[in-house]
């Protein structure tokens, strides 16, 4: 169900590489997460993508910075087609992974991935929905920090347990109903590749096309060619001509990941957004769920 607790809207969700180094040499820097991870192949199982990450890990990584599993740790396994590939996660199995990353509730959390944010996006929401107040996106990933000359280590890590116990709901969800009334009474945006949008491939879930009603989004034009989110006037111009003005909006994509991407974007250009978590793969997989093809119709 859609959850509309006010959010907590004060500095941007975005920090930039400079940003970011000054605050890492200072007193009290953030904690650090890297959750580098790829989408699995067809059939593949849970974790694999984590497993990719976690070698990139190994190989160099943002000094201080932790390892995250996008799979198993800011996702539940799939159950079947309740709640779609990536399920939100066991509030006390989220709760345990972070407090061993050394996440604080009173302490500032950044999180990357290789670029263009797309992990890191799921996890800026997850904590956000967890209760975490202040948790930010490096701007171009490691990818961007790389490019600036900025430091890296293969060194682990071994941070002091952390306190953050999670307090879910602090993030708008969207459950099936909810998104399929979005679709017709608001504005809901599909953040997949528009040529799954409009059913002509589909290479992960059981049926092609979209919710009745949505509207195309593919989440990474809101990327500029760098990786970089594109400045916050320039999404708001997107979403605005997308028809956001003075709706109420909500996001989907395959299983809850490019959408969350979709949702750091709207945040950004001041638009909040509700998340459907189960997205197209649980949307598809229920043979009552009406399922349309081919292009948007005004």
């Amino acid at each position: 169900m859609e959850n509309t607790a006010e959010l907590d809207r004060g500095r941007s969700p975005l920090v930039s590489v400079e940003e970011l180094a000054k605050e890492l040499a200072g007193e009290h820097p953030p904690v650090l997460l890297d959750i580098r991870w790829q989408l699995s192949a067809p059939g593949g199982s849970q974790g694999q993508g984590g497993s990719v990450g976690a070698a990139e890990y190994a190989a160099g990584h943002l000094p201080g910075a932790v390892f995250v599993d996008l799979d198993r740790e800011l996702a539940a396994p799939p159950a079947g087609a309740a709640g779609g590939r990536h399920p939100l996660p066991d509030p006390d199995l989220l709760g345990a992974a972070l407090r061993r990353a050394g996440v604080h509730a009173g302490r500032p959390v950044v999180v990357y991935d290789g670029g263009p944010a797309t992990a890191a996006a799921r996890a800026w929401w997850v904590l956000r929905w967890a209760g975490h107040r202040d948790v930010r996106v490096l701007d171009g990933g490691i990818a961007a920090w790389r490019s600036a000359g900025q430091p890296e280590t293969s060194e682990v890590p071994q941070p002091a347990e952390g306190d953050f116990h999670p307090t879910p709901g602090a993030m708008p969800t969207l459950d099936g109903d909810r998104a399929a009334e979005l679709a017709r009474t608001g504005l809901l945006l599909d953040a997949r590749a528009a040529e799954r949008y409009r059913g002509e491939v589909e290479p992960l879930d059981p049926k092609a096309g979209h919710i009745p009603g949505a509207v195309s989004a593919p989440t990474f034009e809101n990327n500029a060619e760098d990786g970089r989110f594109r400045p916050a006037a320039e999404l708001a111009e997107r979403f605005r001509a997308l028809g956001a003005e003075g709706r109420r909006i909500g996001v989907y994509c395959g299983s809850g990941v490019t959408a969350a991407h979709q949702a750091l974007a709207l945040e950004v250009a001041g638009y909040p957004a509700a998340l459907y978590p189960g997205s197209w793969s649980e949307w598809s997989t229920d043979p009552a769920r009406p399922v349309a093809t081919g292009p948007e119709r005004g």
